[in-house]
């Protein structure tokens, strides 16, 4: 089964924009249960990327193509849980894990994810958009913005891990967090 995430175009995008996490206020705009995800690329290059997500019961194999500003193509298939595990043991490690939150703000879904393992320590919320120029009310949680910037993308947090940064590459990362 295909998952598209399709906007008002017909063409299936992805159109995110992250920000680091402030503090812990968001916790009481959590809509039902968190949710550990383990997650690998089978590809990962500038120009593509290959994932295998594991979320519970659920798995995905997902296809995305080159950024071009805060969007890029997107087609997401839902695969049989044990597939997932075989795929994941061909990822290179370290794998994501990361405990996923829903949100609601002012009438959109967050997701704040809190990762673990090589990445403990990040904490990140992302919201998924109709268009780049759609306007948001971004949330006193959401701190510095960190869309474009190619350290907090999974597949890169693959390849150089959060727990691997050093201050002065990392500068004000956690600023404010």
């Amino acid at each position: 089964m295909m998952l598209l995430m399709v906007n008002s175009t017909g063409i299936p995008l992805e159109i995110e924009r992250k920000f680091l996490l402030i503090g812990d206020s968001w916790r009481s705009q959590v809509v039902g249960e968190p949710k550990r995800l383990s997650q690998g690329y089978l590809c990962a290059d500038s120009e593509k990327s290959v994932r295998v997500r594991i979320a519970g019961d659920f798995a995905t194999l997902t296809v995305k193509g080159s950024r071009n500003g805060i969007s890029r193509l997107e087609m997401q298939y839902t695969i049989p849980v044990a597939d997932a595990e075989c795929m994941l043991a061909l990822c290179p490690s370290p794998l994501i894990d990361k405990t996923r939150h829903i949100l609601m703000h002012a009438g959109l879904k967050w997701e704040v994810d809190i990762f673990h393992g090589e990445n403990d320590g990040l904490r990140i919320a992302e919201v998924e958009l109709e268009s780049e120029n759609q306007p948001i009310s971004i949330p006193e949680w959401a701190g510095k913005e960190v869309s474009h910037d190619p350290r907090y993308y999974n597949s890169q947090l693959v390849k150089e891990p959060f727990s691997r940064w050093e201050s002065d590459n990392c500068g004000s990362c956690l600023e404010n967090v």
